[in-house]
């Protein structure tokens, strides 16, 4: 068996030394109490730094732990805060596609649909904003059911069950369509959440490359999909640089 990751254990002590101080503390005094060499440290806390998990003050110069450690064991990014940054780059992806766009994140099992932008032709339309989706009849819920383990937990003792006559309700062809879309990054659905409509979406991902929630477009299946229901590369490659930018946004590939 491979042995411990020394950096790992390094980083780990130092956010327990931040979190036994009293107040701020500078990389030599971290350096100090640890035993570690200067540049070590500081190299440390630039990379905890990096994903939140501490945070520097601007006038000293030293350090204290940072915001994103309140969310650990909680959620993996506030809704408010998907919406926020990912809002103008959905506006961007319907205006580009034509398309109705949503942003979809996990939620007790499901998926909550946390921004909605109707499509852009005037068209009637209901607002979405909070429906719940179910994650394995729709292109948002099969990107978060590929990447979110405790959402594919949720799922896994229940049913599936048939919305229309394309709903995928076999768990061993649905395991086989997830990883297709952990292999190819996206996913899409045709007809197995609403008869006539079809969707595509990809990943948002944050510090680490986690998956924090999903974009994609959904419209009708002739405009989504070519005369053999296949998804029509051009708006693949337009949703996944949609993710693509929130997910830089996020931090991911920082």
């Amino acid at each position: 068996m491979p042995g411990p990751i020394q950096s790992i254990e390094r980083a780990a002590a130092i956010l327990r030394l931040l979190a036994r101080g009293a107040g701020r503390l500078g990389v030599g005094e971290i350096a100090s109490a640890l035993g570690l060499a200067k540049p070590t440290a500081h190299g440390i806390l630039r990379t905890l730094q990096g994903v939140g998990f501490v945070e520097q003050d601007s006038a000293t110069g030293k350090y204290q732990l940072g915001a994103a450690l309140v969310h650990l064991g909680t959620s993996y990014l506030d809704a408010n805060e998907l919406r926020s940054r990912a809002i103008n780059w959905a506006d961007a992806l319907a205006a580009r596609t034509g398309e109705s766009v949503r942003i979809g994140a996990p939620m007790d099992g499901s998926v909550v649909v946390v921004h909605h932008v109707f499509r852009p032709d005037n068209t009637e339309q209901a607002l979405e904003l909070g429906e719940l989706l179910p994650p394995h009849a729709t292109a948002l819920g099969k990107v978060l059911l590929a990447f979110d383990s405790e959402l594919a937990a949720a799922v896994r003792g229940v049913d599936l069950p048939s919305l229309t006559r394309r709903t995928i309700v076999d768990r061993a062809a649905l395991n086989r369509a997830l990883a297709a879309v952990r292999q190819a990054g996206w996913a899409g659905d045709t007809e197995e959440f609403r008869p006539g409509e079809a969707g595509i979406a990809a990943p948002i991902r944050s510090h680490g490359g986690l998956v924090v929630g999903a974009i994609g477009i959904s419209g009708p299946v002739d405009r989504l999909c070519d005369p053999q229901l296949r998804h029509r590369p051009a708006l693949i490659t337009q949703v996944r640089d949609a993710a693509h930018a929130v997910s830089r946004d996020l931090g991911a590939g920082h």
